[in-house]
């Protein structure tokens, strides 16, 4: 996964290089710092916009700013690997500014795409990709799924007592024919 991995240096050759070869570029970013469904479905959407899906991960301090105190959970490079696992995606580049502005303008994709928390018109990028003709484009499933409230159901559950139902015994041997414990 990691070849999936390009340095921020190489996004305009990497644009470069795909154009050349007739490939439709999409471009879609965010900070992915604690993956979901939600991601996944954005991601697979933007795929279907054209050939090459390349994704835009902000870097650590610009998802502190972003997101706030205790974020990101995950450190960039980490997070660039999860998403360059998924099958949608064809690369990924680290950005360290607030907005993808500068990096778009160094890939120059045919289409940039966000998520249904956006509309067309508050975009932050819009007017730079339209001002090389690319197409601003809302994908992905209503807005259902978020990180902030995943991480909230996590320390929530955290918190919880556990419930005898919830408790699973651990035999001091295993069953017949899974092996010995070390």
């Amino acid at each position: 996964m990691r070849q999936k991995i390009i340095p921020r240096p190489e996004a305009r050759r990497l644009g470069e290089r795909l154009r050349g070869q007739g490939q439709r570029i999409v471009f879609a970013n965010g900070c992915f710092d604690l993956l979901h469904v939600g991601h996944v479905r954005y991601l697979e959407a933007a795929r279907r916009q054209g050939d090459v899906l390349v994704v835009g991960i902000n870097g650590d301090e610009s998802v502190r700013v972003l997101k706030g105190k205790g974020r990101p959970l995950l450190p960039a490079v980490a997070r660039a690997e999860l998403v360059a696992a998924l099958r949608a995606v064809h690369y990924v580049i680290i950005f360290d500014e607030l907005t993808a502005e500068k990096l778009l303008h160094e890939l120059r994709p045919h289409v940039h795409c966000k998520g249904t928390d956006y509309s067309a018109e508050s975009v932050p990028e819009r007017e730079a990709v339209k001002g090389w003709g690319g197409e601003v484009m809302i994908v992905g499933d209503p807005k259902s799924h978020s990180t902030r409230d995943l991480i909230a159901r996590i320390a929530a559950a955290g918190n919880a007592q556990p419930t005898p139902e919830a408790s699973v015994e651990i035999p001091d041997e295993p069953s017949p024919g899974l092996g010995k414990r070390p």
